[in-house]
């Protein structure tokens, strides 16, 4: 109930703005109800996201700096740790629409996408990682200074930012992707 109260609220504030907004085209297509409701998925498939983020970095480190495994391989084990809480909150709360849907499909979908994702992730995170931030990288005289700032080795500053940079251009692919199949329709 109080999520249809709260809808109610923010289509009849929207109609409000549009009425205003009558003489700017560019306006009213900007406060268009559907592409508010876009908008709003997206920053809840962020937050979600921001979640993910942190088991994703919290069980790379863990399994690089506690575990000793390799990079590639800690990556793949944290990114699809991530990618299990993000199908969950995503069918919970960006997506409540998808829960009338049956899961094993979805999670077939989600997981096809967010593979695309991890290659994605991946190349991104090793490529800074050994090309441009790591110790003999390009950006390193830039990086080394920071860690030592930081406190930390130039090794786990490099891989962290990496990682990050990575992130955030895999956000867009797996939104998109995701938006167009696994949720589409709804």
């Amino acid at each position: 109930m109080p999520e249809l109260l709260s809808r109610i609220q923010r289509n009849a504030m929207i109609s409000k703005l549009l009425a205003r907004a009558r003489g700017n085209a560019k306006l009213a297509k900007l406060l268009d109800p559907a592409k508010a409701k876009e908008i709003e998925r997206f920053f809840k498939f962020a937050l979600v996201g921001t979640l993910g983020a942190v088991i994703d970095f919290g069980t790379l480190n863990l399994l690089i700096l506690i575990f000793g495994l390799n990079k590639a391989l800690a990556n793949t084990c944290s990114f699809t740790a991530a990618v299990l809480s993000n199908f969950t909150w995503n069918r919970l709360w960006t997506f409540p629409e998808s829960r009338n849907r049956p899961i094993i499909p979805q999670l077939v979908q989600f997981f096809l996408v967010n593979i695309g994702g991890l290659l994605l992730n991946q190349a991104i995170f090793l490529g800074l990682d050994a090309y441009v931030l790591g110790e003999a990288g390009l950006l390193a005289m830039f990086v080394a200074p920071l860690a030592g700032a930081l406190g930390m080795p130039h090794y786990t500053l490099a891989y962290n930012l990496s990682k990050a940079m990575a992130t955030v251009i895999v956000l867009f692919w797996n939104f998109g992707a995701n938006r167009v199949w696994t949720y589409r329709g709804i």
